[in-house]
């Protein structure tokens, strides 16, 4: 396992090694149950020789490796769609917290049909992510530099969305303010965790609740070749968020939503 899915130093890009990256990636996929075109197997080879490009230069993933990049950025990414939750009239989408574009990126790619809004709060990211999104040619894609509490406050996002996603971000309690202030109501959070999924779905029970969150509903995931423990969690938008929310930048991470008093929660 350490030498298929270790963090290998930054290597220079060569057509070997995309050739390489290309058929790990399809035998994963398939291993998966994916079924990529021709457009797609390129724009996501395309995806990781930039991601891996742009890494020597910032940080953007300690993993490097083919295979490694291939099911912990790409496949685990795509756990997050499930046909049931997206239907047809989920179309807007909002990637919270986004950092090299997972999982938002690999699920435009693989559904083109969704406008994706990229969201992260660094703009070197953000002009990586739109380097990226030009050279997969990828249309109904917008790239947004600005804190998530910000943006949640402004009429133009605040509840706007059909979903939301985001992998490798905050504790839910803490996710949860970040993300369900941009869905609508009907609408849900698709969030990707791992192994301690349970403990956090049990510390922010309130939390969600108190953001107009039903409880968490779970799908558990296992990847091609590793045996950890994964989910996805999805959180249905039952009613609207109260003003107050998202808090102040900063003051989520801070003071999780759960750890209110009962006067602080009627404010």
């Amino acid at each position: 396992a350490a030498r298929l899915f270790g963090a290998y130093p930054p290597r220079r890009m060569t057509g070997g090694r995309t050739m390489e990256f290309r058929a790990i990636f399809s035998e994963a996929a398939e291993e998966y149950g994916l079924s990529l075109t021709e457009k797609q197997l390129a724009q996501f080879c395309r995806y990781e020789t930039l991601l891996l490009e742009e890494n020597a230069k910032m940080n953007l993933t300690a993993i490097t490796e083919p295979r490694a990049v291939a099911v912990k950025h790409f496949i685990d990414s795509l756990t997050a769609w499930r046909k049931d939750w997206f239907i047809a009239d989920i179309r807007r989408v909002i990637d919270v917290g986004t950092g090299a574009g997972f999982p938002g990126l690999p699920l435009k790619i693989m559904h083109p049909e969704i406008e994706l809004t990229l969201l992260d709060s660094l703009a070197k990211r953000v002009r990586f992510l739109e380097k990226v999104v030009a050279a997969l040619e990828l249309s109904g894609v917008a790239c947004l530099h600005v804190r998530s509490e910000d943006a949640a406050r402004q009429e133009l996002y605040r509840e706007r969305f059909d979903a939301a996603v985001s992998r490798a971000v905050a504790h839910l309690s803490i996710l949860a303010e970040y993300t369900l202030p941009f869905v609508k109501e009907g609408g849900f959070v698709a969030a990707l965790k791992g192994a301690k999924y349970q403990e956090e779905i049990e510390d922010s029970a309130a939390a969600v609740q108190i953001l107009g969150g039903a409880p968490p509903v779970v799908f558990q995931e296992k990847l091609p070749g590793l045996d950890d423990r994964r989910a996805v969690l999805y959180i249905r938008k039952k009613s609207p968020t109260p003003k107050l929310y998202p808090r102040a930048a900063g003051t989520p991470e801070k003071k999780p939503l759960g750890r209110l008093t009962e006067r602080e929660k009627m404010r």
